[in-house]
């Protein structure tokens, strides 16, 4: 294995908004092969209950992205965390919120959408099976977003269009017993590479044994 062309690939892979090529058509069978590699990331209990309903009809992609435009304005007057100027969060907010409103107002023109579920529901649930429920699809996932940047295709994590997530299960035809868990509008990408982001320093983000200590 080549550790210096996994880091990298682990560490510039990131959502893909305003770089996303949305006239460029993507092969179904490209599509395919991303997922079969995604079905290999660990799940709880092996359990494997997942589904991926891939979108590619133009009137349901319109459908989809007309919910997420729904769920933007509703998201876009939610109250922000303060941070300060010196967080590198705060240096990169302007330019996510930008790329964030430009996949908002191009969504339906990616030429293929992705929607990951997960048999059950977390509503009821306690806390541990919460986590264990979104622990076994959010792998497969990332999996997924891993592949298609391997082969030239950028991706956007999103999950706004939860907010009216019966009315996408509506347009798709999702059981009411499947929890969807993002939704992905897929595109191969321009540009040749992406860089590592600003982070947080690993040592503010980090404890040993005990929370707060180094």
């Amino acid at each position: 294995m080549d550790l210096a062309s996994t880091d990298h690939l682990l560490t510039t892979t990131r959502s893909v908004r305003k770089r996303l090529d949305f006239s460029r058509p993507v092969p179904r069978d490209v599509i395919e092969k991303c997922l079969e590699i995604a079905l290999q990331a660990p799940t709880g209990s092996n359990a494997q209950t997942w589904h991926f309903v891939v979108v590619t009809d133009a009137a349901k992609r319109a459908a989809l992205a007309d919910l997420y435009r729904q769920g933007w304005s509703v998201y876009t007057q939610l109250p922000r965390p303060e941070l300060p100027a010196d967080d590198p969060r705060a240096h990169q907010l302007p330019r996510v919120v930008e790329s964030a409103q430009y996949l908002t107002d191009h969504l339906h023109e990616a030429p293929v959408m992705v929607v990951p579920c997960i048999e059950g529901r977390v509503e009821s649930l306690p806390q541990f099976a919460q986590a264990s429920v979104y622990g076994s699809i959010l792998p497969a996932v990332w999996s997924l977003m891993l592949a298609l940047r391997s082969r030239g295709l950028g991706s956007a994590w999103t999950t706004i269009h939860l907010i009216h997530e019966k009315e996408a299960a509506a347009i798709l035809g999702i059981p009411d017993t499947w929890t969807q868990a993002a939704l992905l509008p897929i595109a191969y990408f321009t540009g040749t590479d992406f860089r590592p982001a600003r982070r947080l320093p690993l040592a503010s983000v980090v404890s040993w044994n005990r929370w707060g200590d180094q």
